[in-house]
């Protein structure tokens, strides 16, 4: 009787452990297989951020550029790249110093080489991309050239933190909504990039 008494305890704590091993899986899978608005995460885009380290500092849902068809996402996305480009050029060219110096060289090198290999996807689709800035940032670098010293350093990293945002936020939105192989592609591997200077500029912007 002892035996028999022993061997259902047993039996009956592994059956609260199984049970308890199920609820806790299930709970995971709830986690990570919704967002908090009860969509399905899309696993690459959660990828790409966790290669950047900073998934939590962008959100699909955020503001983004237009990015309703795939030729408007690739014209934005080159628009981004001539924004970061020029402005960069003329913060140089305005003798910003240090980090900010840095920074921009970096994405001169970066966005440059970001348009050079979304140019052939673009092509292959027969969609033409805009080489200048679009109509707001062409406003913002006369702001920037009323500026000078800190003042200057100061509006160039605030601003490459607010377009880099809007950039993540617009690649993992679209990310999600292409069906693309090329532009998934492109995008998976600009993504971290984009989130890698957003990163760096939100800790230089602070200083």
């Amino acid at each position: 009787m002892e035996r028999l008494f022993f061997s259902a305890a047993c039996i009956g704590l592994l059956g609260l452990g199984a049970c308890g091993s199920t609820t806790t899986d299930t709970a995971t899978t709830t986690t990570d297989g919704a967002t908090a608005d009860g969509a399905t995460t899309d696993s690459a885009g959660a990828m790409a951020a966790m290669q950047a380290g900073d998934s939590a500092m962008t959100d699909a849902n955020g503001p983004t550029a237009p990015h309703s068809t795939d030729p408007e996402f690739m014209q934005s996305a080159a628009h981004s790249d001539q924004n970061e480009i020029q402005l960069s050029k003329l913060a140089l060219e305005k003798g910003v110093t240090g980090m900010a110096k840095t920074h921009a060289n970096q994405m001169i090198t970066d966005h440059t080489k970001s348009t050079a290999e979304l140019k052939p996807i673009a092509q292959k689709k027969g969609v033409t991309l805009p080489t200048d800035m679009d109509a707001e940032h062409k406003a913002i670098a006369e702001q920037m050239r009323g500026l000078s010293g800190q003042d200057l350093e100061k509006k160039y990293l605030e601003q490459m933190t607010l377009d880099h945002q809007k950039t993540a936020n617009t690649m993992m939105a679209h990310q999600k909504m292409t069906q693309d192989a090329d532009l998934l592609g492109f995008i998976s591997k600009t993504l971290p990039v984009v989130q890698s200077h957003l990163t760096m500029f939100k800790q230089h912007s602070n200083m």
